[in-house]
């Protein structure tokens, strides 16, 4: 498959031949697949916020598997990859800017996720078809699509006889296995800290889990330590300086609500570190938005000059590797989904966010001009640099910023336009990432010789079937990481300070009746939600959600709530968001790309270090000390690395899930199957009983287990596909 002219280049599979393609099984397991890794992204883009590309284990499965159930062909293969990569992609989308409504007050429904996110998927293949022949077909050569080149890649070795599917099985086995014996058994404590006493303020810590030392590795070392900067210059830096230069003060220093002498690590990032990170991110987002303008406005201008020239040709034969799906289609699919946007926004509103019907309007518009802005760029942007690159949450505070910057216009500065500009957000956010990874598709597609009329059907159906499991994953996540802890705080509730509210006044807990309060901004009250006693007229209980949280930090959508509440209510501590700012200015200055440094700030260290293992590990394998040569997309080590991220993910959600499962409810106090807490937590029971119950607490125990993990994924590493 050389790089060549569009009019010179022949597929794999030529136009002539006709084999199968868009058959049941290949659209079955390719829908298996999207759900499969639609959950898998939620789980790891909430935790690590970083996703990671699913063509390449999915078309690796999908061979093995096909052949195992009688031998598909090439182009079934590229069916399932093509399908199950869009539930990647969705749920990217979903992460970085849905949970947004979290933060800004507003609770999360499944339904409204549901089909915010299938209309979004949609459109971002609907979009993709007029723009498929102008930038895969007639760019080629010039965009490259490494993700999708490598893909191809991969399904020709297998359909020439290769095998790669042991090593991600392999992956997916022992980081299964370590996954559900320390989250559900917990033999060993997953995140295992040091706090120096002769550095107060400072913390070191690493969550030992198989995912994250999946995600180092595959985006090597390079990247992995600049995320690690990050989090060395917040954790070991920052805020160690806020503990020594605020320790003398009497009084909370805002955003925080009490002294930071009294302060624990956790609470100083939480109140000092995240503001600045979110500053920092939404810089580099637009300078990294910035230095692709170039590229945006060569996108456009190609894409507008593509459609004029469709227009005025007349087409009598199209051969089956140039048929998309056709261009009536497009346009009334595209009109029917906007319409129904602005369907959702009337009649079904977000709780406590109700809209006129000129906003809802204009939010329609908004979403169609974006979304094609965006989609185009997106897709361009991805073609040259890669979908790991790709600046989506940059494009998505472009959107936000000028969204609101017309409902500052307006005076639409209630709490309720904040709800309908993250629905905006997170419509063109999904939109702009299913294009990217429809691209990746359709030129893996271009590279085999596929229909792309069916690779386009099969990302449809690969929309619609994970979107199903994308909003339960987001809602189990955070029910099942979410903890209730005493706080004892007083509010006169016939008063209440700027930046609280009472959500309900109806909310058991523990067989008691409280008022549920929610604070953003406040200057009194922390932010989050807390439990308020009628009875002793104090919060007594803060509720801390499991999206926010250390365990599932959602830096995008934390992101794109502190854009939307700075613009419209005012309520940031633009000191600390500057800071954040002026960081990456300085990083840019030396020459390096801020993103990734911008989002280890923002992240806790015990996420950014175990990352940053996994790019030691394959900096180890690689390198020259181990005289190993460099690995490119397609690899031993990958591959295995793939594995581990899905075993982590499956088997961390199947804990939550059991969590869940043990929660006391109903007059007998026991959860579903008459479990109770710690049921499943039998690790310590049994270290107990042969004399070592001491090792399931210990934390260095912790490392040397997580150590025996990266061992594992060195070793395998250094093999070659094929070998046992």
């Amino acid at each position: 498959m050389a790089e060549t002219s569009p009019k010179q280049f022949t597929p794999y599979i030529p136009a002539s031949q006709i084999i199968p393609e868009f058959t049941f099984k290949a659209v079955m397991l390719g829908s298996l697949f999207g759900i499969l890794f639609g959950a898998v992204t939620v789980y790891l883009g909430l935790r690590a916020g970083l996703t990671v590309s699913a063509s390449i284990p999915i078309a690796v499965l999908s061979i093995s598997l096909l052949r195992f159930f009688g031998r598909g062909t090439i182009l079934e293969n590229n069916i399932v990859q093509t399908t199950g990569s869009a539930g990647e992609s969705v749920a990217a989308g979903v992460i970085f800017t849905l949970p947004a409504l979290i933060f800004l007050g507003f609770p999360l429904e499944y339904t409204r996720i549901f089909l915010l996110a299938l209309i979004g998927g949609w459109l971002g293949v609907l979009f993709m078809i007029p723009l498929r022949r102008q930038l895969i077909v007639k760019e080629h050569g010039n965009l490259s699509y490494p993700e999708g080149t490598a893909c191809a890649d991969v399904l020709v070795a297998g359909e020439k006889g290769g095998s790669f599917a042991g090593r991600v099985f392999m992956g997916l086995g022992i980081g299964g296995v370590y996954a559900f014996l320390m989250h559900a058994m917990r033999f060993w404590y997953r995140t295992p800290e040091y706090r120096p006493e002769w550095y107060h303020g400072a913390s070191i810590k690493a969550e030992v889990t198989p995912e994250y030392l999946g995600v180092g590795y595959i985006i090597g070392p390079k990247v992995a330590g600049t995320i690690f900067a990050g989090g060395i210059f917040s954790w070991l830096l920052m805020m160690p300086a806020i503990k020594f230069f605020g320790g003398m003060l009497k009084e909370p220093l805002y955003p925080g609500t009490i002294p930071i002498a009294q302060m624990e690590p956790d609470q100083i990032w939480a109140s000092y570190i995240r503001p600045m990170g979110a500053g920092a991110v939404a810089a580099a987002g637009l300078i990294t938005l910035m230095r692709t303008m170039p590229t945006i406005i060569n996108a456009i201008k190609s894409g507008v000059k593509d459609l004029r020239a469709e227009k005025t040709q007349h087409v009598e034969s199209v051969s089956r590797v140039e048929n998309d799906l056709p261009m009536n289609i497009v346009i009334i699919g595209s009109i029917v989904l906007v319409a129904f946007i602005w369907a959702l926004l009337t009649f079904m509103p977000v709780p406590g966010a109700d809209t006129g019907l000129l906003a809802n309007l204009l939010s329609a518009v908004l979403v169609v001009i974006f979304g094609f802005l965006f989609v185009t760029v997106s897709s361009r942007i991805v073609g040259l640099i890669g979908s790991s690159a790709n600046p989506v949450s940059g494009m998505t505070i472009a959107t936000l910023m000028a969204t609101c910057a017309l409902f500052l216009i307006a005076g639409w500065t209630g709490g309720a336009y904040a709800a309908l500009a993250i629905t905006i957000g997170g419509v063109v956010c999904v939109a702009a990432a299913n294009a990217g990874a429809t691209s990746q598709d359709l030129k893996t597609g271009f590279l085999v010789g596929a229909t792309p009329s069916k690779q386009q059907l099969g990302l449809m159906v690969g929309v619609m079937v994970s979107v199903f499991v994308i909003g339960m994953t987001l809602i189990l996540m955070n029910k099942g990481l979410a903890e209730y802890k005493p706080f004892q705080l007083s509010l006169n509730v016939m008063e209440l300070p700027e930046g609280v509210q009472v959500e309900s006044r109806e909310f058991e807990y523990e067989g008691k009746n409280y008022y549920l309060v929610n604070a953003i901004g406040s200057r009194t009250v922390p932010d989050g939600k807390y439990l308020y006693s009628p009875e002793t007229q104090q919060i007594e209980v803060q509720w801390i959600q499991g999206i926010g949280s250390e365990r599932a930090a959602a830096p995008q959508a934390r992101l794109m709530a502190t854009v939307i509440s700075g613009i419209l209510n005012q309520r940031l501590p633009w000191g600390l968001v500057l800071l954040g700012v002026f960081l990456v200015v300085a990083i840019e200055v030396l020459g390096i790309r801020s993103l990734a440094f911008a989002v280890g700030s923002y992240l806790s260290i015990g996420t950014t270090l175990a990352i940053f293992c996994g790019g030691i590990v394959r900096w180890l394998a690689e390198g020259k000390a181990t005289g190993g040569k460099g690995e490119g997309e397609v690899s031993s080590g990958s591959l295995y690395a793939s594995g581990l991220i899905a075993g982590g993910g499956i088997f961390g959600l199947a804990a939550i899930g059991i969590a869940l499962m043990e929660t006391p409810s109903g007059p007998d106090q026991t959860g579903v199957f008459g479990l109770k807490p710690g049921d499943f937590a039998v690790g310590p029971k049994v270290l107990d009983s042969i004399g070592i119950g001491f090792l399931s607490s210990a934390h260095l125990f912790s490392v040397a287990m997580f150590l025996l993990l990266a061992g594992s994924l060195f070793y395998y590493a250094k093999k070659q596909v094929g070998t046992k």
